[in-house]
């Protein structure tokens, strides 16, 4: 089976605009949470209970496209647009009238475009239905970021989104694995975007019971695995990859940063919002992504957790961790990367194997920052507070999400 590569990432998210900006601050140990500033919590202030999030930091969409489109677009698809535009010209991938038919895009959203949706609501309540956006239907579709990446530079390939919650990122990688083995494309776009922090994301998630409320001190959550967890901090962002066959990407002279080894997705059945207790379904993802990619549990050197700091969500992967790789399971390093960016839904997926990439290539592996106390019911190694040097061949990366979707990716570095 010829080998799937990845020859091009990109990404905007809480801890840079770009990769190797995100890469230093992941290895670092830097939180990206800090108070709102993209709505005004200060508004119905005794309904806000959760004030904080992991917001981008300086993002100007003006400069990865023309302000006139800039207005015209949710924030999710701006974002979109500027990780792919980084990954793009990382892979060093010309578009040309020959190639751009071979050329698909895979880029989801587990939401979509919320705060156009929000935004028209209140404006057909205040000011009437004629004052609606004519732009807000292609603002607000999930597939919206996909459609404009292909838009933007051209790309003629299969282009969709994939709709699985917060497994999106992971599962349109899992998607372009696909397509390209089918042979209907040679190279693919893939990952993922999501821009929920506006008041009916933030509202909507502290209504489940979800979200961190320590607004005043918030200096020490996320919390993941922690026995004091209280819930995830909502992030913003987009990550991209650029996946090619390795005969495409060695005839074009590409460099090669790693190879998409394996992918595999199950689901739970189980409830539309809680993981299942025992985390079978999640071990079955990971057993079945390690047979996909020909790799056994004693060859994986790091495991990206999904880790969202929620009570529930920390417990189920732990115990589908043991599932999957029994006493090794002890022996094997994971963290949450989502201690520092917050979870920027489906997004994350995307992100979190970008630094699975970046592990294997440099040896080093990211931390699980504000980690204190042990919880009985989590009790791996965390990779506590402090990144970690350790040469490895192979990382996985988790992606579980609402509806019960597990999806699980395996990276190799490449040889």
């Amino acid at each position: 089976m010829e080998k799937i590569v990845i020859t091009g990432m990109g990404t905007v998210n809480p801890l840079g605009l770009g990769v190797q900006e995100t890469w230093q601050n992941v290895i670092q140990g830097v939180s990206g949470v800090g108070p709102i500033t993209l709505f005004d919590t200060t508004v119905w202030q005794n309904e806000w209970l959760v004030k904080i999030a992991c917001e981008i930091k300086k993002f100007d969409p003006t400069q990865y496209m023309d302000a006139k489109e800039a207005r015209r677009r949710d924030r999710f698809e701006q974002l979109g647009v500027a990780a792919a535009k980084e990954a793009l010209t990382m892979s060093g991938l010309v578009v040309t009238e020959a190639n751009a038919g071979r050329i698909g895009v895979v880029v989801s959203s587990a939401i979509g475009g919320l705060k156009a949706v929000q935004d028209a609501i209140f404006t057909l309540k205040d000011e009437g239905a004629r004052k609606v956006s004519p732009f807000l239907i292609p603002m607000l579709m999930p597939n919206g970021a996909a459609g404009m990446i292909g838009i933007e530079f051209g790309l003629q390939g299969p282009t969709l989104s994939v709709a699985s919650a917060c497994a999106s990122g992971a599962d349109s990688i899992g998607t372009a694995m696909m397509m390209l083995r089918a042979g209907t494309a040679d190279v693919v776009l893939a990952g993922a975007t999501d821009a929920t922090i506006c008041a009916t994301g933030v509202g909507a998630f502290d209504r489940i019971g979800a979200m961190s409320r320590r607004n005043d001190d918030y200096a020490m959550t996320p919390q993941p695995f922690d026995k004091n967890r209280d819930g995830l901090v909502m992030g913003e962002g987009a990550a991209v990859l650029v996946l090619e066959t390795e005969a495409y990407a060695q005839a074009r002279g590409a460099t090669i940063y790693a190879e998409m080894a394996g992918y595999a997705a199950t689901a739970d059945a189980f409830h539309v919002t809680a993981p299942h207790e025992n985390g079978a379904g999640g071990a079955k993802a990971i057993r079945l992504a390690l047979q996909s990619a020909g790799v056994t549990p004693e060859q994986v050197g790091y495991i990206n957790a999904h880790g969202t700091a929620t009570p529930l969500n920390d417990a189920a992967e732990t115990k589908a961790i043991k599932g999957a790789f029994g006493n090794l399971a002890y022996k094997t390093p994971i963290s949450s990367t989502k201690s520092m960016t917050g979870h920027m839904m489906g997004a994350t997926g995307a992100l979190e194997a970008i630094f699975c990439v970046q592990a294997v290539r440099a040896g080093l592996l990211p931390p699980t920052i504000h980690y204190q106390t042990p919880d009985p019911e989590c009790d791996l190694d965390y990779i506590p507070n402090q990144s970690r040097e350790k040469k490895i061949e192979i990382a996985i990366s988790n992606a579980f999400g609402f509806g019960g979707h597990n999806a699980v990716l395996v990276i190799r570095k490449y040889k």
